[in-house]
């Protein structure tokens, strides 16, 4: 058994032993997983893909005379964000879109901006336009605001994603007759390719299936800067199957994420469109496992071949709930670039960027071997499969 605090130690001292996900796979392939786990000290992680619930929290200073947001209507490069929350303080979603943007009314729609897209031109350090239009009041006289601001003239600016790094999804199919439009990408009809979105063995929570190292408060590589877990994210359902390694077969765990936007890196944040769907923000994410003993670092070794995502048809199972899987697929297979699919060969594609999760794994792995970032201890854990917790579906009366 290992400590962090005693893992800190050696990484303050310039003592500790780092490895990324990747690089652990292969010493275990070659070496005893005990003598691993005495050796290696920190796994990296790393994960790069479209991640919707995301957006950032804005306070902009007031103006003089001053103006009430709240209440009102704010934009950003046309962009809407909410602005229920005070004076001068908006929540911007990757998602958002602005008004006179045609959607799918011209289907495909193509949703060429939106809130990803603001955000990746803040953290490049662009001027965007601020357009605000509230009601006066005593203490707020003001009704109307437009002037151009970059992200050093804005007070606090903090991404917070409510559900991020999905712990293992759905590969994505087609069995209809037509093209489709999805969040998983364009799907060609009759299984004429299947789509996925995950780092598969760099990805973070397929590293710690059950959690043990990640938790309230755990501190990470968000955005090429740093961040923490803020909660356990929307959506997290530690109930779904899982096989005999722990690793679960489908969409499971996923995280809140906080950190602060002025340390980012647009390589990082990069805002998406998404035809036929809308836009999105892809999130750069990366997150240090400790070695603290000989079953995590048994998990954090899990490579592709053992890590099996389900097939779903989006053109029907998907939109209306059915539960079907059509059958279940290794990373390993996905990366080859095609799977079988009910007696058919089909080529695959990736949302996610497996190159860019190396990258944030091997900067993460600098860092701790500089000494310029330590582990910190959660808080507490998160739920797990002996919990009670689960993820309900909304019931819809008619």
């Amino acid at each position: 058994m290992k400590t962090i605090a005693e893992i800190n130690e050696k990484i303050k001292k310039g003592k500790a032993v780092v490895v990324t996900a990747e690089e652990l796979i292969e010493l275990c392939r070659k070496n005893d997983v005990k003598k691993i786990a005495k050796e290696i000290d920190v796994v990296t992680t790393g994960t790069f893909g479209p991640m919707c619930s995301s957006g950032v929290f804005l306070n902009f200073g007031h103006s003089k005379p001053r103006i009430k947001f709240g209440g009102g209507k704010v934009y950003l490069n046309g962009v809407p964000a909410y602005a229920g929350l005070a004076a001068v303080d908006v929540y911007l979603g990757a998602t958002a879109l602005p008004d006179n943007d045609p959607r799918n009314t011209q289907y495909p729609g193509e949703f060429k901006y939106g809130g990803g897209h603001v955000i990746e031109e803040l953290v490049s350090g662009k001027e965007v336009k601020l357009e605000a239009i509230s009601y006066a009041t005593d203490c707020y006289p003001r009704k109307r605001i437009s002037t151009w601001i970059k992200l050093s003239d804005i007070n606090e600016a903090i991404l917070f994603n409510p559900r991020n790094c999905y712990q293992n999804y759905n590969v994505a199919v087609n069995l209809s007759k037509k093209t489709i439009y999805t969040y998983m990408g364009i799907l060609k009809p009759q299984l004429g390719n299947a789509n996925y979105c995950s780092a598969g063995q760099l990805s973070p929570l397929l590293k710690d299936p059950y959690l043990k190292t990640i938790g309230f408060g755990t501190k990470i590589f968000l955005g090429g800067g740093i961040g923490y877990v803020a909660w356990w994210g929307t959506q997290y359902n530690p109930q779904v199957k899982r096989t005999k390694n722990g690793v679960p077969v489908g969409g499971a765990a996923t995280l809140a994420l906080i950190g602060d936007l002025k340390q980012m890196k647009p390589e990082f944040l990069k805002g998406a469109s998404l035809t036929g769907y809308g836009t999105s923000l892809i999130v750069g994410i990366g997150i240090p496992i400790p070695i603290l003993n000989e079953e995590i670092c048994r998990w954090a070794a899990i490579s592709d071949e053992e890590i099996y995502a389900p097939i779903v048809d989006y053109s029907n199972d998907y939109p209306n709930c059915t539960g079907k899987v059509l059958g279940e697929v290794n990373y390993a297979q996905l990366k080859s670039g095609k799977i079988e699919i009910m007696g058919k060969e089909v080529p695959t594609g990736s949302l996610s960027s497996y190159r860019k999760a190396k990258e944030i794994a091997n900067i993460l792995k600098e860092w701790i071997l500089k000494g310029e970032f330590l582990l910190s201890e959660s808080i507490f854990s998160f739920p797990g499969p002996e919990s009670s917790y689960t993820f309900k579906p909304l019931k819809v009366k008619e």
